[in-house]
Parts: structure tokens; C-alpha cells; sequence
């Protein structure tokens, strides 16, 4: 899944844990992790919804300043099915230095 640049600082604060996509297939699984710049996001939950469900409070949590502004960004290509997308960032891990291997 991407997000466009303006909502990644949000999805990376944790403040962004859904998104409106209006695809013409499903693209992901719950429990499937997506990368990101920096680290991941884990899929938590599909929903299909319809139009009467993007609500601006829905919106609003989906990183945006209202339903039009989401569903300019929300629709993929021909694509005709909503689904609300509910995930959690994951922190990439921080890598600690192997051991040295045998000579």
C-alpha cells in the first residue's frame, strides 16, 4: 500500500490507522506488512464499505481535510469497491552488529 507523501509522517506517528481505497480488486491481506520509506505497515482489518460510509469524520481520520479531498486520492483506475483499511505502523528494527563468523 502507498500513501501519498503529504500523509506518511502521519501513518509514521501513528496518528493515521485507516485508509479508503476504492479499488477494482482487493491489493492486500490482513496481517500482510507493506514497506514504507521507513519500516512497515501491518494490515489489521478489511472492511468493504460504501459511498454513504466515508463520512468527514472517516475522513479526517484517514489523514484528509474532508470526503473530497479523500476520494480524489482514494480511487485507483476503473476500480468500483471500497474497502476501509484498518493497520499499525511497524518500526523498522534497529540493527545490531552480528557476531563475527568463524574463520
Amino acid at each position: 500500500m502507498v500513501f501519498t507523501k503529504r500523509l506518511r509522517e502521519g501513518v509514521r506517528l501513528g496518528k493515521i490507522t485507516c485508509s479508503v481505497r476504492i479499488w477494482k480488486r482487493l491489493h492486500v491481506k490482513v496481517g500482510a506488512r507493506y514497506g514504507m520509506e521507513e519500516g512497515e505497515i501491518e494490515v489489521d482489518s478489511i472492511k468493504p464499505i460504501g459511498f454513504p460510509d466515508i463520512t468527514p469524520e472517516l475522513a479526517r481520520e484517514s489523514g484528509f481535510l474532508g470526503v473530497i479531498d479523500l476520494l480524489k486520492v482514494a480511487k485507483h483506475g476503473k476500480g468500483e469497491n471500497i474497502y476501509l483499511i484498518r493497520f499499525h505502523y511497524v518500526r523498522p528494527r534497529i540493527k545490531r552488529p552480528g557476531r563475527p563468523k568463524p574463520a
